[in-house]
């Protein structure tokens, strides 16, 4: 059997991405987890439901379901609370199995292990990698979290 290798370039193509537009943690209790992303990162927030929004409101934000977004960094990260009450994230189930957020030096991850600890929120220390650094933790919900600052 003969292949083809004169494939027509567009058959070859591939989607084209400049990054990535957002991420969507499901999340167990939002207001612990809502703390707990606010204590530690200080996102901004790009959306939420104000507890006082009309029906047009409620509709035009109900993407959000009773959750909320974070703008940061070019990207929106989301908290969705509808997992059940006794679910709890696992990295070796099919899905997600960490996020890692950039920082801008090395000396920012031993930054954020003083704010862990004040929090705290327990954590792996920072490991020393081949031309990058990382800091582990997880959020309340066990979702494996990591910062990352590139050293080489």
């Amino acid at each position: 059997m003969v292949t083809d290798t004169t494939t027509d370039q567009a058959d070859r193509a591939h989607v084209r991405t400049t990054g990535y537009a957002h991420v969507r943690l499901t999340v167990r209790d939002i207001a612990r987890s809502r703390a707990f992303y606010d204590d530690v990162f200080g996102f901004d927030v790009a959306y939420e439901l104000p507890d006082d929004a009309d029906e047009q409101t409620r509709e035009q934000l109900g993407f959000l379901f009773g959750g909320v977004i974070y703008a940061f960094g070019g990207g929106l990260l989301g908290l969705r609370p509808v997992a059940p009450g006794d679910d709890r994230f696992d990295e070796d189930r099919v899905g997600l199995d960490h996020v890692s957020f950039t920082v801008p030096q090395r000396d920012a991850l031993d930054e954020a292990v003083a704010v862990l600890d004040r929090l705290g929120v327990a954590h792996e220390g920072v490991k020393d990698l081949d031309g990058y650094a990382i800091l582990e933790f997880r959020d309340p919900d066990g979702i494996a979290l990591e910062l990352t600052a590139l050293t080489g």
